[in-house]
């Protein structure tokens, strides 16, 4: 167990009252941004169908990351010196999904009831999951983050660092699983919703599905990535990553599905390949900044040029590091650009993700601000 004295903590997120703004904000905006019909929240907390559905999709996927088979790797280094070990099977779990897709979609004759309800209950499961989230940020005490005294702060930011229930990390399953996936389906329903309704197939709603199923497969096969991401190193797992994994990934990243399956826009062929353009311009950045930052890290690109940090680590600044701090957020914000773009410009609301995400990215840019000076002032001179 690893303390720090309220007095020595750095908040984030402007501390209490950020986080309790945060806490209470995004769960409204997640449901106002999808407002149809709500109902009083009694009706959700004792309705039994929806909370079976989640449950059972939460606990379902739990069961198969437990079971199907895969690489174990070690993670980084904890405070106390030990290493946790980690199951890599996204590519298990990612071919059970798509096979039980494909098996439903020939039993149904293509009608894929689930993909139904899972669009006519859109904004209930919304509402179920923020719940959800509520319930399963957790108590213990063992991230620095989470231990700076104040009750609110801490369950928002995180107090466990590497929550476990038996072989299952809750932490790392809940960041690439059940958001994720359902993010995917949410998609998928969007489209198969238009097909049903429409009998056509619109170019901008296929587009928003590749563009995001691309990226949600890409993250799920190359898990290992995640083991030295902030979220599983650093972060506590609080109510801030149990929410945004959980809710506010597969409900609001999915926004441009929604707004497309209800209207449609066309692009055309130009269009739609600028689209593209963006987003593998984005992907070829984003993924050789952190294979340079991975294989650097593991010893392999010595030649490199880099400089010592205050914590004793050492800070890349050649290559794509040589451009920018965080070259790899540039690339990123581009992927989350083409998703907004098959929108086109029928409405800023489309536009959340690509505002959000840049917030988000200087938001991290801010956590290491303390070598800001030292990288720029280094790399000019190197």
């Amino acid at each position: 167990r690893f303390s720090r004295t309220p007095s020595e903590h750095q908040f984030e997120f402007g501390g209490l009252i950020g986080a309790l703004g945060i806490s209470i904000g995004l769960p409204n905006f997640d449901i106002v941004e999808l407002w149809n019909g709500i109902k009083p929240l009694r009706y959700y907390l004792g309705n039994r169908e929806l909370w079976t559905v989640y449950c059972l999709w939460y606990g379902i996927l739990a069961v198969l990351d437990v079971i199907l088979p895969g690489r174990v790797m070690k993670g980084v280094q904890l405070r106390d010196g030990s290493k946790l070990s980690y199951k890599i099977n996204g590519i298990a779990m990612s071919t059970t999904l798509v096979l039980v897709l494909a098996i439903r979609w020939k039993l149904t004759d293509g009608q894929l009831p689930e993909l139904q309800y899972l669009y006519e209950n859109h904004v209930s499961l919304c509402i179920i999951s923020i719940l959800f989230s509520f319930f399963l940020a957790t108590e213990k005490i063992l991230a620095l983050g989470g231990n700076s005294g104040n009750i609110i702060y801490d369950w928002f930011i995180g107090r466990e660092l590497n929550p476990r229930l038996g072989p299952l990390d809750i932490k790392m399953f809940s960041e690439l699983r059940p958001g994720m996936l359902l993010w995917l389906l949410i998609n998928l329903s969007c489209l198969h919703h238009h097909y049903l309704k429409t009998g056509k197939i619109n170019d901008a709603l296929v587009l928003v599905n590749f563009l995001q199923g691309f990226y949600i497969f890409d993250g799920v096969l190359n898990e290992e990535g995640v083991l030295t991401m902030m979220d599983i190193t650093t972060d506590g797992f609080g109510f801030m990553l149990a929410f945004g994994d959980l809710s506010l990934v597969p409900f609001t990243y999915s926004l441009q599905a929604r707004y497309l399956s209800v209207s449609p826009v066309e692009l055309g062929w130009v269009k739609v390949v600028g689209i593209l353009a963006i987003m593998f311009l984005g992907f070829h950045i984003f993924h050789s900044a952190n294979k340079q930052k991975s294989e650097f890290r593991q010893g392999k690109l010595e030649n490199l040029k880099s400089i010592q940090t205050k914590r004793g680590t050492k800070l890349l600044c050649d290559g794509w590091w040589a451009k920018s701090q965080h070259i790899n957020y540039f690339g990123d914000w581009l992927i989350s650009l083409s998703w907004c773009l098959a929108t086109w410009f029928q409405t800023p609301l489309t536009y959340y993700y690509s505002l959000y995400f840049a917030t988000l990215l200087l938001h991290r840019q801010q956590l290491s601000k303390f070598v800001t000076l030292t990288f720029i002032d280094n790399c000019k001179s190197k």
